[in-house]
């Protein structure tokens, strides 16, 4: 069974940084696209960035450009995004997920884990 459980969230600073991961398991984690997303507090699902299998292509969300870089390391079969100089705006539930390509709104909506919560405030 898939199984994705995201961690290293919390509250940060406006223009800190900050590393989220996403262990991964139960499918071939090397072969898949993978994605994070975020859940701002009363808002819609907002897609962030993506990664292709091998880690070499990357695509982000224009609101994240320039501050966050998404990674993968396939022998941990873990997911990375790292952000750095966030913003409030960047307050959200982080999910990770397996993702039919690296555009933006393919990300598959099942198998989700918990999320881990960023906070961004003075």
């Amino acid at each position: 069974q898939v199984q994705l459980v995201e961690s290293g969230g919390g509250l940060v600073q406006p223009g800190g940084s900050l590393r989220l991961s996403c262990a991964a398991s139960g499918f071939a984690f090397r072969y898949y696209v993978m994605a994070w997303v975020r859940q701002a507090p009363g808002k819609e699902l907002e897609w962030v960035s993506s990664i292709n299998h091998g880690g070499t292509d990357t695509k982000y969300d224009d609101s994240v450009k320039g501050r966050f870089t998404i990674s993968r390391d396939n022998a941990k079969n873990t997911l990375y995004l790292q952000m750095s100089n966030l913003k409030p705006e960047d307050t959200a539930v982080y999910y990770c997920a397996q993702s039919r390509d690296l555009f933006r709104n393919s990300y598959y909506r099942d198998n989700w884990g918990p999320g881990t919560r960023v906070t961004v405030s003075s």
